[in-house]
């Protein structure tokens, strides 16, 4: 069923509660919001507080999956070392929504081009075929490379011996574009990694081969004479033909999700195996959803929420922001990251520090207050998943809500529910800046310099210099300088 985005509990009631009662599963296929819309009606309050909890407490992954989540994460901390999980979000349908074919190179970019052909013969985009791929970077509408975001990271401080979580139930570009990020940090996990297929296949459950089993060997004749009667028998052998006129195409060659490109302009239907393989990337997605939620920071590579449907990352920012604000979540913005890494393209490895500051000043804003509030003024009514403050979380004065309900529409009003007080900024309208005094800038990146999350090794830590070693210190090489001297004399 595909309900409209403003259809009114009265429609579910009729429409959907009927069939859900007679076949018991149902699939909804909602866009611009939906139920998942975060302006509701003021009648609709007890609706707002069934939302909140069945998004982040009924609804729950299956005991499988959860157990072997659960076991992923403590993989992780095993060492008593904490994980940054990255959400790369190179998503073929995504890439070519967007048009960000030209990022890519030789059949990615044909592979690409061909999925958002589909998408526009479908109706599913109203743009042209051929998109200025760098123009829509620069817009912030592309994700952010793995390099690019490790550039990032070394410049927040991250050594490379950080653990980084690779989350994602599809990486287009497979191993190759990872090579620049592995490069700057040895330890990347995914789940692959950190599960066995034994385990993995329990979560899939039982299921039977989806291709043929191959032609049983000829029996074996012992005997000798039988096989000489055999040969004898078996008649006049054919001669060798000619070779063909073209080079011949062998069957592994033409395996695997690029092998079709070179042989037709439309993509094939997808086999047996194609269908599981899809199905099996739902479960991936749920493991990298528990591992990510758990993390001890975490950065996605692209998110939607200015641009449409949050995606995967911006739920998982969405259920960290409910866990706990202060969870060490980067929000970065990609069209003001693309900005710097085109300033410093020619010294993209060996950045001056002033460009350094600067990207560090801009992802640590993001973390915060200011991050939050940030997304709260650009992406508000998309979905309450992906920003549930304050409705899920805090509340606020029936006095100042007149004013913060300026941001909906006119028909529309927006039902805040919570046990605690919100903040101050979510007391006012989002056009009105509010006043605080804020510490200068030097003393900001002070207080920020203390709390970079460290997750370098112990071992590869330098040891800590106290006031005696450093005279000591002083002391050997001011009696190294005497020796000279005296040597010179």
């Amino acid at each position: 069923i595909f309900p409209p985005s403003s259809a009114s509990p009265k429609f579910y009631l009729e429409e959907v509660l009927p069939d859900l009662k007679k076949y018991g599963i149902m699939g909804l296929t909602i866009s611009g919001g939906g139920c998942l819309q975060s302006l509701l009606s003021a009648e609709l309050i007890e609706y707002q507080k069934l939302r909140c909890r069945v998004a982040f407490h009924a609804l729950s992954f299956r005991h499988e999956i959860q157990e072997l989540g659960s076991r992923m994460v403590q993989r992780l901390q095993a060492l008593g070392q904490p994980y940054l999980a990255f959400h790369t979000g190179l998503e073929r349908d995504a890439l070519a929504y967007h048009g960000c074919a030209e990022l890519f190179q030789d059949v990615h970019s044909e592979i690409i081009q061909h999925r958002r052909a589909s998408m526009i013969e479908k109706g599913n985009i109203k743009g042209d075929l051929h998109v200025d791929s760098e123009l829509q970077r620069r817009n912030g509408s592309c994700p952010l490379m793995p390099e690019e975001i490790g550039i990032f990271l070394r410049a927040l401080g991250y050594g490379p011996y950080t653990r980084i979580y690779l989350s994602g139930s599809e990486i287009f570009g497979g191993q190759r574009v990872l090579i620049p990020l592995r490069a700057m940090f040895n330890i990347l996990e995914d789940r692959t990694t950190l599960t066995t297929e034994e385990e993995r296949s329990v979560v899939y459950g039982p299921e039977e081969p989806t291709t043929p089993l191959p032609p049983p060997p000829p029996v074996f004749v012992d005997d000798e004479k039988l096989r000489l009667q055999a040969w004898q028998n078996a008649g006049p052998r054919p001669r060798p033909l000619p070779p063909p006129p073209g080079r011949q195409k062998f069957a592994h060659e033409m395996e695997g999700w690029w092998g079709w490109v070179g042989e037709s302009d439309k993509e094939p239907e997808p086999t047996p195996a194609d269908l599981r393989e899809q199905g099996h990337k739902l479960l991936w997605a749920a493991l990298d959803y528990i591992v990510c939620v758990e993390s001890n920071a975490f950065i996605p590579g692209f998110d939607r929420d200015r641009n449409g449907k949050p995606n995967f990352a911006s739920q998982v920012m969405g259920h960290r922001a409910y866990e706990s604000a202060s969870l060490r979540t980067y929000r970065p913005d990609r069209k003001h990251l693309v900005k710097l890494l085109e300033e410093n393209a020619d010294n993209i490895y060996r950045p001056k520090w002033a460009w350094v500051v600067s990207v560090r000043d801009h992802l640590r804003e993001t973390l915060g207050e200011t991050g939050i509030k940030n997304l709260f003024h650009s992406s508000k009514p998309d979905s309450f998943i992906s920003h549930p403050l304050p409705e899920c979380i805090c509340e606020i004065p029936k006095r100042n809500r007149t004013q913060i309900n300026k941001m909906a529409k006119e028909d529309q009003r927006q039902v805040l529910y919570g046990k605690e007080a919100c903040p101050i900024w979510m007391q006012h309208d989002s056009t009105t800046p509010v006043s605080s005094q804020e510490p200068s800038k030097d003393e900001d990146y002070e207080l920020e310099e203390t709390e970079i999350l460290d997750l370098t090794p112990d071992a590869e830590k330098e040891p800590a210099t106290t006031d005696a070693d450093k005279q000591d210190k002083e002391d050997d090489q001011l009696q190294d300088v005497e020796e000279e001297a005296e040597l010179d004399d």
